[in-house]
């Protein structure tokens, strides 16, 4: 059945203008089709399209029903994003499919982007999220200070994956089921050892994310990976 997806479902009872379109002119549904919407908080709905045109979708909710969780404790990724936009595109949404609660794009001392665009990144979560059948989106922090996280408090494990000469245990040896997860990973230049020494001050234990080397966005999606299977509920 096809998902859409409404933030406000159940007091709209209307598909954004975006899933209107998507739903009348590229899938062609009409009034009596029955449709699948999440919220985006947990939340799926069986619905059924009453009133269809190509910018407006309304709908009446048969059923509500909550998505049972995939994996425990919240799995949290802060990671500078990679100069080219498409590979920070692509960790999100391979992300997103796998499973994480929240990506949180950071600025570092080595950083060779300062920005984002958070709008284009919601769509490619929320399309992820919808080819996923997943009914939660993942929280977005939109480039916050590398001292900003690891200076708020964070009731879980902390872990910080550098790639600075020392005694590092691997990621997977380090995570404890159910437990909430953050990983910091680095800009392809690392972090600085300051940055490394601010971290380690404030209880973030250092991580090896294996013998290989890899690029930004390839051991963030690694790091969630790791914490996924280490949290998935059997």
């Amino acid at each position: 059945m096809w998902l859409f997806y409404a933030p406000d479902i159940e007091t709209a009872h209307e598909l954004p203008q975006t899933e209107a379109v998507h739903a009348v002119r590229v899938l062609r549904l009409k009034e009596g089709n029955e449709i699948s919407i999440t919220d985006g908080q947990g939340n799926m709905y069986r619905a059924v399209l009453t009133a269809c045109t190509p910018k407006k979708c309304l709908v009446d909710i048969l059923e509500k029903t909550e998505q049972p969780a995939l994996w425990k404790g919240r799995i949290c990724v802060a990671v500078a994003p990679a100069k080219m936009m498409e590979r920070n595109e692509w960790f999100v949404e391979k992300a997103v499919e796998i499973g994480i609660d929240r990506i949180s794009f950071m600025r570092t001392c080595n950083s060779e982007r300062c920005n984002i665009n958070a709008e284009r990144i919601e769509r490619i979560a929320v399309a992820a999220m919808k080819q996923s059948y997943k009914a939660t989106l993942p929280q977005f922090d939109n480039m916050v200070s590398f001292s900003d996280i690891v200076n708020t408090p964070f009731d879980g494990v902390k872990c910080i994956a550098h790639l600075e000469p020392g005694r590092k245990q691997l990621l997977q040896d380090v995570l404890r089921p159910n437990t909430d997860t953050l990983v910091l990973i680095g800009p392809e230049g690392d972090f600085s050892p300051a940055e490394i020494e601010l971290a380690l001050a404030n209880g973030f234990e250092p991580v090896s994310l294996g013998p290989s080397r890899l690029r930004t966005e390839t051991a963030a999606l690694v790091a969630c990976h790791i914490a996924n299977l280490k949290n998935q509920i059997r």
